[in-house]
Protein backbone atom coordinates (compact mmCIF):
# COMPACT_ATOMS: atom_id res chain seq x y z
CA UNK A 1 0.00 0.00 0.00
CA UNK A 2 1.38 3.75 -0.53
CA UNK A 3 1.01 6.45 1.76
CA UNK A 4 -2.79 7.44 0.64
CA UNK A 5 -4.03 4.14 1.88
CA UNK A 6 -2.19 3.71 4.72
CA UNK A 7 -3.75 7.37 5.81
CA UNK A 8 -7.35 6.68 4.67
CA UNK A 9 -7.09 3.42 6.22
CA UNK A 10 -5.48 4.23 9.96
CA UNK A 11 -7.67 7.52 9.75
CA UNK A 12 -10.83 5.69 8.67
CA UNK A 13 -10.40 3.10 12.04
CA UNK A 14 -9.67 5.94 14.49
CA UNK A 15 -12.38 7.71 13.84
CA UNK A 16 -14.90 4.50 14.14
CA UNK A 17 -13.54 3.57 17.59
CA UNK A 18 -13.42 7.46 18.62
CA UNK A 19 -16.99 8.10 17.58
CA UNK A 20 -18.18 4.37 19.74
CA UNK A 21 -16.08 5.60 22.33
CA UNK A 22 -18.45 9.37 22.47
CA UNK A 23 -20.80 7.64 22.18
CA UNK A 24 -20.48 4.97 25.28
CA UNK A 25 -19.91 7.95 27.95
CA UNK A 26 -21.47 6.95 30.90
CA UNK A 27 -21.26 2.90 30.65
CA UNK A 28 -20.23 2.38 34.33
CA UNK A 29 -23.18 0.08 35.67
CA UNK A 30 -23.49 -3.47 34.59
CA UNK A 31 -27.05 -2.10 33.06
CA UNK A 32 -25.27 0.18 30.84
CA UNK A 33 -22.26 -1.81 30.37
CA UNK A 34 -23.86 -4.59 29.12
CA UNK A 35 -27.24 -3.55 27.96
CA UNK A 36 -26.78 0.15 27.02
CA UNK A 37 -29.43 0.65 29.45
CA UNK A 38 -31.44 -0.64 27.26
CA UNK A 39 -32.16 2.50 25.42
CA UNK A 40 -30.88 1.73 21.92
CA UNK A 41 -32.76 2.94 18.89
CA UNK A 42 -34.18 0.57 16.18
CA UNK A 43 -31.78 1.30 13.32
CA UNK A 44 -28.70 1.29 15.60
CA UNK A 45 -30.10 -2.37 16.06
CA UNK A 46 -30.50 -3.16 13.61
CA UNK A 47 -27.12 -1.96 11.64
CA UNK A 48 -25.37 -3.58 14.47
CA UNK A 49 -26.77 -6.75 14.10
CA UNK A 50 -26.09 -7.13 10.57
CA UNK A 51 -22.36 -5.96 11.32
CA UNK A 52 -21.57 -8.51 13.84
CA UNK A 53 -22.45 -10.99 11.24
CA UNK A 54 -20.76 -8.95 8.54
CA UNK A 55 -16.91 -9.77 9.27
CA UNK A 56 -14.01 -9.69 7.54
CA UNK A 57 -15.04 -13.62 6.86
CA UNK A 58 -17.69 -12.57 4.61
CA UNK A 59 -15.64 -9.95 2.34
CA UNK A 60 -12.60 -12.07 2.04
CA UNK A 61 -13.82 -15.54 1.78
CA UNK A 62 -17.52 -15.07 0.39
CA UNK A 63 -16.31 -13.32 -2.58
CA UNK A 64 -13.72 -16.19 -3.03
CA UNK A 65 -16.47 -19.13 -2.06
CA UNK A 66 -18.24 -16.93 -5.15
CA UNK A 67 -15.28 -16.90 -7.50
CA UNK A 68 -14.61 -20.73 -7.38
CA UNK A 69 -18.40 -22.25 -6.78
CA UNK A 70 -20.39 -19.74 -8.14
CA UNK A 71 -23.37 -18.12 -6.10
CA UNK A 72 -25.22 -20.95 -4.65
CA UNK A 73 -23.63 -19.74 -1.15
CA UNK A 74 -26.77 -17.41 -0.88
CA UNK A 75 -29.16 -19.93 -0.71
CA UNK A 76 -27.82 -20.41 2.80
CA UNK A 77 -29.84 -16.99 3.78
CA UNK A 78 -32.73 -18.66 2.54
CA UNK A 79 -34.43 -19.22 5.76
CA UNK A 80 -33.36 -15.70 7.24
CA UNK A 81 -36.23 -14.37 6.87
CA UNK A 82 -38.80 -17.06 8.08
CA UNK A 83 -36.30 -17.15 10.99
CA UNK A 84 -36.41 -13.76 11.69
CA UNK A 85 -40.46 -13.40 11.85
CA UNK A 86 -40.78 -16.42 14.34
CA UNK A 87 -38.10 -15.01 16.53
CA UNK A 88 -39.81 -11.71 16.19
CA UNK A 89 -42.79 -13.10 17.46
CA UNK A 90 -41.51 -15.04 20.34
CA UNK A 91 -38.26 -14.71 21.63
CA UNK A 92 -38.25 -11.14 21.46
CA UNK A 93 -41.44 -10.46 23.49
CA UNK A 94 -40.27 -13.47 26.32
CA UNK A 95 -36.83 -12.31 26.76
CA UNK A 96 -37.72 -8.33 26.96
CA UNK A 97 -40.53 -8.82 29.46
CA UNK A 98 -38.59 -11.16 31.74
CA UNK A 99 -35.84 -8.46 32.26
CA UNK A 100 -32.70 -10.67 31.73
CA UNK A 101 -28.66 -10.13 30.29
CA UNK A 102 -28.60 -13.05 28.87
CA UNK A 103 -30.67 -15.77 26.93
CA UNK A 104 -29.38 -18.78 29.38
CA UNK A 105 -30.73 -16.69 32.39
CA UNK A 106 -34.15 -17.20 30.99
CA UNK A 107 -33.31 -20.82 31.03
CA UNK A 108 -33.20 -21.03 34.74
CA UNK A 109 -36.45 -19.63 35.33
CA UNK A 110 -37.97 -21.39 33.18
CA UNK A 111 -36.19 -24.78 33.98
CA UNK A 112 -33.11 -25.08 36.15
CA UNK A 113 -29.44 -23.83 37.22
CA UNK A 114 -27.97 -26.71 35.25
CA UNK A 115 -29.89 -26.14 32.09
CA UNK A 116 -28.75 -22.92 32.06
CA UNK A 117 -25.09 -23.38 32.80
CA UNK A 118 -24.84 -25.79 30.15
CA UNK A 119 -26.73 -23.74 27.69
CA UNK A 120 -24.16 -21.22 28.80
CA UNK A 121 -20.88 -23.11 28.58
CA UNK A 122 -22.35 -24.73 25.05
CA UNK A 123 -22.72 -20.95 23.82
CA UNK A 124 -18.99 -20.19 25.28
CA UNK A 125 -17.74 -23.23 23.38
CA UNK A 126 -18.99 -22.34 19.97
CA UNK A 127 -18.74 -18.60 20.19
CA UNK A 128 -15.15 -18.86 21.35
CA UNK A 129 -13.84 -20.81 18.44
CA UNK A 130 -16.15 -18.50 16.05
CA UNK A 131 -13.85 -15.52 17.65
CA UNK A 132 -10.87 -16.93 16.88
CA UNK A 133 -12.24 -17.39 13.41
CA UNK A 134 -12.94 -13.74 13.06
CA UNK A 135 -10.07 -12.13 14.45
CA UNK A 136 -7.70 -14.11 11.87
CA UNK A 137 -9.27 -13.13 8.89
CA UNK A 138 -7.34 -9.74 9.01
CA UNK A 139 -4.33 -11.60 9.24
CA UNK A 140 -4.54 -12.74 5.78
CA UNK A 141 -4.66 -9.40 4.59
CA UNK A 142 -1.87 -7.67 6.18
CA UNK A 143 0.25 -11.19 5.61
CA UNK A 144 -1.14 -10.49 1.71
CA UNK A 145 -0.25 -6.71 1.69
CA UNK A 146 3.06 -6.59 3.74
CA UNK A 147 4.16 -10.25 4.51
CA UNK A 148 4.12 -9.22 8.07
CA UNK A 149 3.49 -12.82 9.96
CA UNK A 150 -0.10 -13.76 10.72
CA UNK A 151 0.27 -13.94 14.59
CA UNK A 152 1.66 -10.13 14.38
CA UNK A 153 -1.21 -9.10 12.90
CA UNK A 154 -3.76 -11.03 14.47
CA UNK A 155 -2.34 -9.99 17.95
CA UNK A 156 -2.46 -5.84 17.30
CA UNK A 157 -5.87 -6.36 15.93
CA UNK A 158 -6.66 -8.07 18.99
CA UNK A 159 -5.84 -5.34 21.39
CA UNK A 160 -7.58 -2.93 19.01
CA UNK A 161 -10.66 -5.10 19.27
CA UNK A 162 -10.34 -5.08 22.93
CA UNK A 163 -9.36 -2.01 23.87
CA UNK A 164 -12.24 0.03 23.03
CA UNK A 165 -14.51 -3.07 24.05
CA UNK A 166 -13.32 -3.23 27.17
CA UNK A 167 -13.77 0.73 27.83
CA UNK A 168 -17.30 1.34 26.41
CA UNK A 169 -19.14 -2.04 26.81
CA UNK A 170 -22.12 -2.85 24.52
CA UNK A 171 -22.95 1.12 23.47
CA UNK A 172 -19.21 1.17 22.04
CA UNK A 173 -19.54 -1.87 19.99
CA UNK A 174 -23.20 -0.61 18.84
CA UNK A 175 -22.36 2.85 17.80
CA UNK A 176 -19.20 1.65 16.31
CA UNK A 177 -21.06 -0.85 14.21
CA UNK A 178 -22.71 1.78 12.68
CA UNK A 179 -20.19 3.94 11.32
CA UNK A 180 -18.51 0.63 10.19
CA UNK A 181 -22.12 -0.35 7.93
CA UNK A 182 -21.41 2.99 6.26
CA UNK A 183 -17.98 2.12 5.51
CA UNK A 184 -18.30 -1.68 4.94
CA UNK A 185 -21.53 -0.34 1.91
CA UNK A 186 -19.18 2.43 0.35
CA UNK A 187 -16.49 -0.67 -0.06
CA UNK A 188 -18.51 -2.92 -1.33
CA UNK A 189 -19.76 -0.47 -4.01
CA UNK A 190 -16.50 0.22 -5.05
CA UNK A 191 -15.01 -2.90 -5.50
CA UNK A 192 -18.07 -4.01 -8.13
CA UNK A 193 -17.23 -0.97 -9.82
CA UNK A 194 -13.23 -1.49 -9.95
CA UNK A 195 -13.82 -4.74 -11.44
CA UNK A 196 -16.67 -3.91 -13.80
CA UNK A 197 -14.30 -0.88 -15.23
CA UNK A 198 -11.35 -2.78 -15.54
CA UNK A 199 -12.91 -5.17 -18.01
CA UNK A 200 -12.02 -4.56 -21.45
CA UNK A 201 -13.46 -2.02 -23.38
CA UNK A 202 -15.12 -4.71 -25.89
CA UNK A 203 -16.70 -6.20 -22.68
CA UNK A 204 -19.58 -4.65 -20.74
CA UNK A 205 -21.37 -5.08 -17.87
CA UNK A 206 -24.40 -7.45 -19.49
CA UNK A 207 -21.28 -8.89 -21.17
CA UNK A 208 -19.70 -9.98 -18.02
CA UNK A 209 -23.20 -11.55 -16.50
CA UNK A 210 -23.41 -13.40 -19.36
CA UNK A 211 -19.91 -15.30 -19.33
CA UNK A 212 -20.01 -15.38 -15.29
CA UNK A 213 -23.50 -17.26 -15.78
CA UNK A 214 -21.45 -19.42 -18.71
CA UNK A 215 -19.03 -20.62 -16.69
CA UNK A 216 -21.62 -21.61 -13.63
CA UNK A 217 -20.94 -18.98 -11.59
CA UNK A 218 -24.35 -17.11 -11.35
CA UNK A 219 -26.00 -20.31 -9.81
CA UNK A 220 -27.87 -18.06 -7.09
CA UNK A 221 -30.60 -21.45 -6.94
CA UNK A 222 -30.32 -25.04 -6.92
CA UNK A 223 -33.58 -26.76 -6.63
CA UNK A 224 -31.39 -30.21 -6.80
CA UNK A 225 -31.69 -31.95 -3.14
CA UNK A 226 -28.87 -33.71 -1.59
CA UNK A 227 -28.33 -34.35 1.99
CA UNK A 228 -24.56 -33.58 1.23
CA UNK A 229 -24.97 -30.29 -0.50
CA UNK A 230 -25.42 -27.46 2.12
CA UNK A 231 -25.68 -24.93 -0.78
CA UNK A 232 -29.46 -25.87 -2.73
CA UNK A 233 -32.65 -24.79 -1.81
CA UNK A 234 -33.99 -26.84 0.17
CA UNK A 235 -31.23 -27.03 2.52
CA UNK A 236 -31.12 -22.68 3.11
CA UNK A 237 -34.83 -23.21 3.58
CA UNK A 238 -35.22 -26.02 6.23
CA UNK A 239 -31.14 -25.89 7.49
CA UNK A 240 -30.82 -22.21 7.43
CA UNK A 241 -33.86 -21.40 8.92
CA UNK A 242 -33.21 -24.13 11.95
CA UNK A 243 -29.92 -22.45 11.89
CA UNK A 244 -31.00 -18.63 12.15
CA UNK A 245 -33.50 -19.30 14.83
CA UNK A 246 -30.96 -20.66 16.50
CA UNK A 247 -27.93 -17.61 15.26
CA UNK A 248 -30.93 -14.68 16.46
CA UNK A 249 -32.88 -16.43 18.96
CA UNK A 250 -30.59 -18.47 21.03
CA UNK A 251 -26.50 -16.57 20.59
CA UNK A 252 -25.94 -13.99 23.24
CA UNK A 253 -24.11 -12.59 20.57
CA UNK A 254 -27.30 -11.57 18.75
CA UNK A 255 -30.08 -11.72 21.68
CA UNK A 256 -28.12 -8.90 23.15
CA UNK A 257 -28.25 -6.89 20.34
CA UNK A 258 -32.10 -6.49 20.93
CA UNK A 259 -31.86 -6.56 24.72
CA UNK A 260 -30.21 -3.30 24.17
CA UNK A 261 -33.67 -1.64 22.40
CA UNK A 262 -35.65 0.96 24.26
CA UNK A 263 -38.75 -1.64 22.97
CA UNK A 264 -39.87 -4.84 22.07
CA UNK A 265 -40.93 -2.88 18.52
CA UNK A 266 -37.55 -1.49 18.46
CA UNK A 267 -36.01 -4.53 18.62
CA UNK A 268 -38.42 -6.31 16.14
CA UNK A 269 -37.70 -3.59 13.85
CA UNK A 270 -33.90 -3.71 14.08
CA UNK A 271 -34.65 -7.71 13.40
CA UNK A 272 -36.88 -7.33 10.28
CA UNK A 273 -34.73 -4.69 9.03
CA UNK A 274 -32.31 -7.52 8.64
CA UNK A 275 -35.23 -10.16 7.20
CA UNK A 276 -35.26 -7.81 4.40
CA UNK A 277 -31.84 -6.34 3.83
CA UNK A 278 -29.42 -9.47 4.51
CA UNK A 279 -30.47 -11.43 1.13
CA UNK A 280 -29.54 -8.51 -1.08
CA UNK A 281 -26.44 -7.80 0.95
CA UNK A 282 -25.36 -11.43 0.42
CA UNK A 283 -26.34 -11.63 -3.18
CA UNK A 284 -24.31 -7.94 -3.83
CA UNK A 285 -20.99 -9.46 -1.88
CA UNK A 286 -21.36 -12.76 -4.06
CA UNK A 287 -21.74 -11.04 -6.93
CA UNK A 288 -18.98 -9.18 -6.72
CA UNK A 289 -16.86 -12.50 -6.33
CA UNK A 290 -18.38 -13.54 -10.18
CA UNK A 291 -16.95 -10.41 -11.37
CA UNK A 292 -13.66 -10.73 -10.21
CA UNK A 293 -14.11 -13.95 -11.72
CA UNK A 294 -14.91 -12.46 -15.51
CA UNK A 295 -11.96 -9.72 -14.38
CA UNK A 296 -9.33 -12.50 -13.90
CA UNK A 297 -10.76 -14.18 -17.55
CA UNK A 298 -8.96 -11.01 -19.09
CA UNK A 299 -6.36 -10.66 -16.82
CA UNK A 300 -3.96 -13.22 -16.02
CA UNK A 301 -4.44 -14.54 -12.39
CA UNK A 302 -1.44 -16.77 -10.23
CA UNK A 303 -2.08 -20.30 -10.35
CA UNK A 304 -2.16 -19.64 -6.93
CA UNK A 305 -3.72 -16.92 -4.83
CA UNK A 306 -1.21 -17.26 -1.45
CA UNK A 307 1.75 -16.25 -2.77
CA UNK A 308 4.12 -17.99 0.29
CA UNK A 309 2.49 -21.21 -0.94
CA UNK A 310 2.91 -20.39 -4.47
CA UNK A 311 6.48 -20.22 -4.14
CA UNK A 312 6.92 -23.60 -2.20
CA UNK A 313 6.19 -25.20 -5.14
CA UNK A 314 8.02 -23.52 -7.98
CA UNK A 315 10.65 -25.86 -7.14
CA UNK A 316 8.84 -29.15 -6.30
CA UNK A 317 8.52 -31.66 -9.06
CA UNK A 318 5.53 -31.58 -11.56
CA UNK A 319 5.16 -27.54 -11.34
CA UNK A 320 6.10 -26.66 -15.10
CA UNK A 321 3.44 -28.79 -16.46
CA UNK A 322 0.70 -27.44 -14.11
CA UNK A 323 1.54 -23.81 -14.93
CA UNK A 324 2.04 -24.62 -18.73
CA UNK A 325 -1.80 -26.43 -18.55
CA UNK A 326 -2.68 -23.92 -16.77
CA UNK A 327 -1.15 -20.91 -18.97
CA UNK A 328 -2.75 -22.53 -21.92
CA UNK A 329 -6.03 -22.84 -20.23
CA UNK A 330 -6.04 -19.54 -19.45
CA UNK A 331 -4.82 -18.34 -22.99
CA UNK A 332 -7.65 -20.52 -24.73
CA UNK A 333 -10.51 -19.54 -22.13
CA UNK A 334 -9.75 -15.56 -23.12
CA UNK A 335 -10.15 -16.28 -26.57
CA UNK A 336 -13.22 -18.46 -26.30
CA UNK A 337 -15.33 -15.71 -24.01
CA UNK A 338 -14.20 -13.06 -26.84
CA UNK A 339 -15.82 -15.72 -29.80
CA UNK A 340 -18.47 -16.12 -26.87
CA UNK A 341 -19.38 -12.57 -26.69
CA UNK A 342 -19.07 -11.82 -30.27
CA UNK A 343 -21.39 -14.70 -31.23
CA UNK A 344 -24.10 -13.81 -28.07
CA UNK A 345 -24.14 -10.50 -30.00
CA UNK A 346 -24.56 -11.10 -33.90
CA UNK A 347 -27.07 -13.29 -32.87
CA UNK A 348 -25.06 -16.66 -34.35
CA UNK A 349 -26.60 -19.81 -32.62
CA UNK A 350 -24.11 -22.29 -34.10
CA UNK A 351 -21.49 -20.14 -33.18
CA UNK A 352 -22.57 -19.69 -29.76
CA UNK A 353 -22.85 -22.85 -29.14
CA UNK A 354 -19.51 -23.65 -30.76
CA UNK A 355 -17.57 -20.76 -28.41
CA UNK A 356 -19.54 -22.10 -25.61
CA UNK A 357 -18.45 -25.59 -25.63
CA UNK A 358 -14.66 -23.99 -26.16
CA UNK A 359 -15.29 -21.93 -23.39
CA UNK A 360 -16.28 -24.21 -21.07
CA UNK A 361 -13.99 -27.07 -21.39
CA UNK A 362 -11.37 -24.34 -21.43
CA UNK A 363 -12.27 -23.18 -17.67
CA UNK A 364 -12.22 -26.70 -16.92
CA UNK A 365 -8.94 -27.03 -18.05
CA UNK A 366 -8.14 -24.49 -15.46
CA UNK A 367 -9.96 -25.43 -12.69
CA UNK A 368 -7.83 -28.71 -12.89
CA UNK A 369 -4.39 -26.93 -13.49
CA UNK A 370 -5.50 -24.90 -9.86
CA UNK A 371 -6.36 -27.86 -8.36
CA UNK A 372 -3.28 -29.78 -9.54
CA UNK A 373 -1.35 -26.97 -8.12
CA UNK A 374 -3.30 -26.90 -4.64
CA UNK A 375 -2.12 -30.66 -4.26
CA UNK A 376 1.06 -29.87 -5.12
CA UNK A 377 0.85 -27.66 -1.79
CA UNK A 378 0.12 -30.40 0.07
CA UNK A 379 2.59 -32.93 -1.17
CA UNK A 380 5.18 -30.68 -0.96
CA UNK A 381 4.13 -30.19 3.50
CA UNK A 382 1.98 -27.46 3.12
CA UNK A 383 -1.04 -28.87 4.90
CA UNK A 384 -3.92 -31.15 3.96
CA UNK A 385 -6.87 -29.51 2.61
CA UNK A 386 -5.11 -26.65 1.25
CA UNK A 387 -7.18 -24.29 -0.41
CA UNK A 388 -6.35 -20.47 -1.78
CA UNK A 389 -10.06 -19.31 -1.74
CA UNK A 390 -9.74 -16.58 1.15
CA UNK A 391 -6.55 -14.82 -1.12
CA UNK A 392 -8.47 -14.41 -4.16
CA UNK A 393 -10.59 -11.40 -3.31
CA UNK A 394 -7.33 -9.31 -1.36
CA UNK A 395 -5.34 -10.28 -4.49
CA UNK A 396 -7.49 -8.20 -6.52
CA UNK A 397 -7.83 -5.41 -3.91
CA UNK A 398 -4.60 -4.87 -3.67
CA UNK A 399 -2.98 -5.43 -7.26
CA UNK A 400 -5.70 -3.15 -9.11
CA UNK A 401 -8.10 -0.70 -6.94
CA UNK A 402 -6.66 3.08 -7.30
CA UNK A 403 -4.37 4.56 -4.75
CA UNK A 404 -6.39 5.64 -1.69
CA UNK A 405 -9.43 3.13 -2.54
CA UNK A 406 -6.89 -0.28 -1.76
CA UNK A 407 -6.79 2.03 1.93
CA UNK A 408 -10.24 2.31 2.04
CA UNK A 409 -11.32 -1.53 0.91
CA UNK A 410 -8.80 -3.04 3.25
CA UNK A 411 -10.44 -0.41 6.10
CA UNK A 412 -13.65 -2.18 5.41
CA UNK A 413 -12.18 -5.63 5.83
CA UNK A 414 -10.74 -4.36 8.92
CA UNK A 415 -13.52 -2.56 9.98
CA UNK A 416 -15.93 -5.91 10.01
CA UNK A 417 -13.62 -7.75 11.61
CA UNK A 418 -13.84 -5.28 14.56
CA UNK A 419 -17.81 -4.70 14.77
CA UNK A 420 -17.62 -8.71 14.41
CA UNK A 421 -15.07 -9.73 16.82
CA UNK A 422 -16.16 -6.99 19.48
CA UNK A 423 -19.68 -8.12 19.42
CA UNK A 424 -18.89 -12.07 20.05
CA UNK A 425 -15.96 -10.78 23.06
CA UNK A 426 -18.52 -8.60 24.65
CA UNK A 427 -21.26 -11.44 24.52
CA UNK A 428 -18.92 -14.30 25.76
CA UNK A 429 -18.08 -11.65 28.44
CA UNK A 430 -21.49 -10.98 29.54
CA UNK A 431 -22.53 -14.57 29.56
CA UNK A 432 -19.40 -15.60 31.73
CA UNK A 433 -20.12 -13.14 34.38
CA UNK A 434 -23.65 -13.23 34.62
CA UNK A 435 -24.50 -16.84 33.85
CA UNK A 436 -21.44 -18.36 35.66
CA UNK A 437 -19.49 -15.63 37.89
CA UNK A 438 -22.39 -13.62 39.30
CA UNK A 439 -24.55 -16.93 39.67
CA UNK A 440 -22.27 -19.37 41.12
CA UNK A 441 -18.81 -17.71 42.34
CA UNK A 442 -20.08 -14.16 43.27
CA UNK A 443 -23.85 -13.81 43.60
CA UNK A 444 -23.85 -10.68 46.09
CA UNK A 445 -21.02 -8.27 44.70
CA UNK A 446 -21.84 -4.89 44.32
CA UNK A 447 -22.84 -3.14 40.93
CA UNK A 448 -18.97 -1.74 40.41
CA UNK A 449 -17.47 -4.58 40.89
CA UNK A 450 -19.21 -6.82 38.21
CA UNK A 451 -18.56 -3.99 35.69
CA UNK A 452 -15.18 -4.91 36.66
CA UNK A 453 -15.02 -8.36 36.02
CA UNK A 454 -16.82 -7.61 32.89
CA UNK A 455 -14.16 -5.88 31.70
CA UNK A 456 -11.51 -8.43 32.72
CA UNK A 457 -13.65 -11.05 31.33
CA UNK A 458 -13.25 -9.04 28.08
CA UNK A 459 -10.04 -9.34 28.11
CA UNK A 460 -9.69 -12.90 28.87
CA UNK A 461 -12.06 -13.86 25.95
CA UNK A 462 -9.72 -11.57 23.25
CA UNK A 463 -7.05 -13.20 24.56
CA UNK A 464 -8.31 -16.38 23.97
CA UNK A 465 -9.30 -15.43 20.40
CA UNK A 466 -5.74 -14.24 19.81
CA UNK A 467 -4.63 -18.06 20.70
CA UNK A 468 -7.23 -19.46 19.19
CA UNK A 469 -6.78 -17.72 15.86
CA UNK A 470 -3.74 -19.24 14.51
CA UNK A 471 -5.99 -22.26 13.66
CA UNK A 472 -7.91 -20.32 11.17
CA UNK A 473 -5.63 -21.27 8.27
CA UNK A 474 -6.38 -25.41 9.08
CA UNK A 475 -9.71 -24.75 8.25
CA UNK A 476 -10.03 -24.06 4.55
CA UNK A 477 -13.10 -21.14 3.19
CA UNK A 478 -13.15 -19.49 6.20
CA UNK A 479 -17.05 -18.24 5.39
CA UNK A 480 -17.83 -22.16 5.56
CA UNK A 481 -15.75 -23.14 8.76
CA UNK A 482 -17.02 -20.01 10.99
CA UNK A 483 -21.02 -22.35 10.35
CA UNK A 484 -19.76 -25.24 10.31
CA UNK A 485 -18.49 -24.69 14.33
CA UNK A 486 -21.86 -22.86 14.74
CA UNK A 487 -23.93 -25.63 13.36
CA UNK A 488 -22.13 -28.31 15.90
CA UNK A 489 -23.96 -26.38 18.66
CA UNK A 490 -26.87 -24.29 17.62
CA UNK A 491 -29.38 -27.18 17.54
CA UNK A 492 -28.92 -28.30 20.83
CA UNK A 493 -29.82 -24.80 22.02
CA UNK A 494 -32.88 -24.48 19.68
CA UNK A 495 -34.09 -27.52 21.02
CA UNK A 496 -33.17 -26.48 24.68
CA UNK A 497 -35.42 -22.69 23.47
CA UNK A 498 -38.11 -24.15 22.18
CA UNK A 499 -38.75 -26.69 24.77
CA UNK A 500 -38.90 -23.29 26.70
CA UNK A 501 -41.01 -21.49 25.00
CA UNK A 502 -43.82 -24.20 23.66
CA UNK A 503 -43.75 -27.22 26.29
CA UNK A 504 -44.85 -26.69 29.87
CA UNK A 505 -44.83 -30.17 30.90
CA UNK A 506 -41.11 -30.39 30.21
CA UNK A 507 -38.74 -29.91 32.82
CA UNK A 508 -35.16 -29.08 33.67
CA UNK A 509 -33.84 -32.55 34.03
CA UNK A 510 -35.29 -33.98 30.63
CA UNK A 511 -34.06 -30.65 28.66
CA UNK A 512 -30.27 -31.28 30.60
CA UNK A 513 -30.57 -34.93 29.13
CA UNK A 514 -32.33 -33.67 25.99
CA UNK A 515 -29.27 -31.01 25.35
CA UNK A 516 -26.53 -33.52 26.09
CA UNK A 517 -28.05 -36.30 23.86
CA UNK A 518 -28.40 -33.52 20.82
CA UNK A 519 -24.81 -32.66 21.44
CA UNK A 520 -23.74 -36.69 20.97
CA UNK A 521 -26.11 -36.71 17.77
CA UNK A 522 -24.28 -33.92 16.09
CA UNK A 523 -21.00 -34.98 16.74
CA UNK A 524 -21.92 -38.41 15.14
CA UNK A 525 -23.57 -36.84 12.32
CA UNK A 526 -20.33 -34.85 12.03
CA UNK A 527 -17.22 -37.71 12.56
CA UNK A 528 -19.61 -40.51 11.17
CA UNK A 529 -22.08 -39.03 8.00
CA UNK A 530 -21.32 -37.19 5.07
CA UNK A 531 -24.22 -35.05 5.70
CA UNK A 532 -24.15 -31.56 5.33
CA UNK A 533 -23.51 -29.48 8.31
CA UNK A 534 -26.68 -27.00 7.31
CA UNK A 535 -28.75 -29.94 8.51
CA UNK A 536 -26.88 -30.57 11.78
CA UNK A 537 -29.01 -27.87 13.18
CA UNK A 538 -32.23 -29.91 12.63
CA UNK A 539 -30.70 -32.77 13.90
CA UNK A 540 -29.78 -31.45 17.05
CA UNK A 541 -32.98 -29.70 17.33
CA UNK A 542 -35.21 -32.84 16.77
CA UNK A 543 -32.95 -35.14 19.17
CA UNK A 544 -32.84 -32.72 22.09
CA UNK A 545 -36.94 -32.51 21.81
CA UNK A 546 -37.47 -35.50 21.23
CA UNK A 547 -35.34 -37.27 24.09
CA UNK A 548 -36.68 -34.59 26.21
CA UNK A 549 -40.42 -35.23 25.80
CA UNK A 550 -40.09 -39.21 25.82
CA UNK A 551 -38.76 -38.62 29.44
CA UNK A 552 -41.49 -36.44 30.51
CA UNK A 553 -44.16 -39.04 28.81
CA UNK A 554 -41.94 -41.81 30.65
CA UNK A 555 -42.28 -40.55 33.50
CA UNK A 556 -45.21 -38.75 33.74
CA UNK A 557 -43.23 -35.69 34.67
CA UNK A 558 -44.77 -32.24 35.10
CA UNK A 559 -42.63 -29.17 35.72
CA UNK A 560 -44.35 -25.75 35.72
CA UNK A 561 -42.79 -22.86 34.79
CA UNK A 562 -42.07 -20.09 38.01
CA UNK A 563 -45.47 -17.54 38.05
CA UNK A 564 -42.85 -14.82 36.93
CA UNK A 565 -42.25 -16.73 33.17
CA UNK A 566 -45.53 -17.04 32.88
CA UNK A 567 -46.31 -13.48 33.00
CA UNK A 568 -43.27 -12.67 30.94
CA UNK A 569 -44.71 -15.33 28.08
Amino acid sequence: MRALDWIVLIASLVSIIAYGLYRSRGSNTVDRYLLAGRSMPWYAMALSIMATQASAITFISTTGQSYVDGMRFVQFYFGLPIAMVIICATAVPIFHRAKVYTAYEYLEKRFDGKTRALASLIFLAQRGVAAGLTIYAPAIVLSVILGWPERITTLIMGMTVVSYTVLGGIKAVTWSDVQQMGVIFVGLVVSLVTAIVLLPASVSLPDAVFLAGAAGRLNAVTTHFSWNDPFNMWSGLIGGTFLFLSYFGCDQSQVQRYLTGRSISASRLGLLFNAVAKIPMQFFILFIGAMVFVFYIFVQPPLLFEKAQLARIESSGGYQQVRSEFDRGMAERRRAAMGLVAAHHSGDAVAEGREMAAYRAAQRDVDDAHSRAEKLVETSGGGKGFKDTNYIFLTFVTRYLPVGLVGLVIAVIFAATMSASSGEINSLATVTVVDLYRRHIRPHASDHHYVTASRLATLFWGAYAVIFAGWGKKLGSLIVAVNVVGSLFYGTLLGCFVLAFGFRRVGGTATFVGMLAGEAAIFSAFFFTGISWLWYNVIGCAVVMGVALAITYLTGGFSPPPAEVVRAE
